[in-house]
């Protein structure tokens, strides 16, 4: 066996081995020791980076729920209305607890905002003008507009050939062809107003119109301009006529007119007299010191003898259309247009269905046409025949006393 001397001492080959395997397994723990370690620092690294952008969004939400916080303690602001401006940032406003107040007004705000009538926000300590409102928007008002367009054209009216060429010259032609009324030299018609019967196609005429011009359609039922207290009913028609020049061209559609323009009587209760401020305030917007533009105003009414005079001068409704029952060939007319798309069984003679409906109005028609095809489907069948037809005029018309049509004139 081999020695070696080594500081006087003698150590054998095997110790050597053991000696060098030892330490070549202690460097292996400590590298992967070391390589542990540094991937706990990588992890731990991330976990740093991943906490502090989470505390970064704690404290910004923490910053808005702050501001929302002192937002939502600020004192309620006033609203006012401007009644007059005053040099050196001063203002006479109407405040919404009464009376008037001369108030600052702040710096920030635009000098061309502070104007009469503009609604401001006040401070509730100070009453100084903080901020500009927009006009306030009536839900009633706003809600009068038709969103979409009426499908409604002239072709789908019979027998009233006449009216619809007036109306066409008073309501399209003006928004259309504007350069015509000029080079002749007059100014185009306001409005017009339909009298007629129940039934006879007056609000369809109004949205034929609408259709064809592509204006802005607002309908209005003149009872919902009645209101309940005082000058609310002369606010809503200035608001409607505010919101039509906003939307302009716009053609304004006032059904059941006389329920809001009836004549003025001496002996008039209270609620007769606030009928008669708004009607007062609808003719102010007729033919007033400000010019309408392109708003055209159709009236339609059943009852025209409890119109006011006043209503009925030209100048405010310019045209008076009678819209009258159908005649013979106009319910042929009618007949064929409801008829288009029914399918029949046969022919069916429109000639007789005319005569046997004297006195019907277009609406009565097309509840006649409704039921003709009701019958055939009580039947199982898809197509309707003449025999329905006379059972849907016997049904229709012979129950009703007003129309005056007796059924033995009418089967004769």
């Amino acid at each position: 066996m081999k020695k070696y001397k080594k500081f006087g001492g003698h150590l054998e080959e095997e110790d050597i081995r053991d000696s060098s395997r030892k330490l070549t397994q202690k460097i292996d723990e400590i590298q992967k020791k070391h390589e542990q370690l540094l991937e706990e620092t990588n992890t731990q690294g991330f976990n740093n980076d991943y906490v502090r952008t989470e505390l970064e969004r704690l404290k910004r939400e923490t910053r808005e729920i702050k501001k929302e916080i002192a937002r939502l303690k600020k004192p309620p602001l006033i609203v006012g209305t401007i009644k007059e401006s005053l040099p050196n940032g001063q203002a006479v406003i109407e405040s919404s607890t009464g009376p008037d107040f001369i108030v600052n007004v702040a710096d920030y705000l635009p000098k061309d905002l502070i104007r009469s009538d503009t609604r401001v926000a006040l401070n509730k300590q100070t009453l100084s003008i903080v901020k500009t409102l927009p006009p306030s928007a009536d839900p009633n008002v706003m809600g009068a507009e038709i969103v979409s367009k009426p499908e409604i054209t002239y072709n789908d009216i019979g027998g009233l050939d006449d009216q619809i060429l007036e109306v066409k010259e008073t309501i399209e032609e003006p928004l259309l062809y504007p350069e015509k009324f000029k080079k002749v030299g007059i100014e185009p018609p306001k409005g017009v107003l339909l009298v007629g019967p129940p039934g006879t196609g007056k609000t369809m005429i109004a949205k034929a119109a609408a259709n064809r011009t592509n204006a802005t359609f607002i309908k209005f039922v003149g009872s919902e301009l009645v209101q309940k207290y005082i000058g609310e009913g002369a606010r809503m028609v200035r608001e409607l006529f505010d919101m039509a020049r906003d939307k302009a061209p716009t053609i304004i559609f006032i059904d059941e007119l006389d329920s809001v323009a009836t004549k003025r009587l001496e002996g008039a209760t209270s609620g007769d007299r606030e009928v008669q401020r708004t009607m007062m305030q609808l003719l102010s917007e007729l033919d007033g010191f400000d010019s309408i533009g392109d708003i055209k105003v159709m009236g339609a009414t059943n009852r025209p003898e409890l119109l006011d005079k006043a209503l009925l001068r030209p100048g405010r409704f310019d045209r008076i259309i009678k819209i009258p029952l159908p005649n013979k060939d106009a319910r042929r007319k009618i007949f064929e247009i409801h008829m288009t798309k029914m399918s029949m069984d046969g022919d069916i003679n429109l000639d007789d269905l005319a005569k046997k409906t004297e006195n019907a109005s277009g609406a009565d028609i097309k509840a006649i046409c409704t039921e003709a095809g009701m019958f055939s489907i009580r039947d199982d069948r898809d197509r309707t025949n003449y025999d329905d037809f006379l059972k849907a005029i016997d049904k229709v018309l012979s129950d009703s006393p007003e129309r005056k049509i007796k059924k033995q004139v009418m089967f004769a």
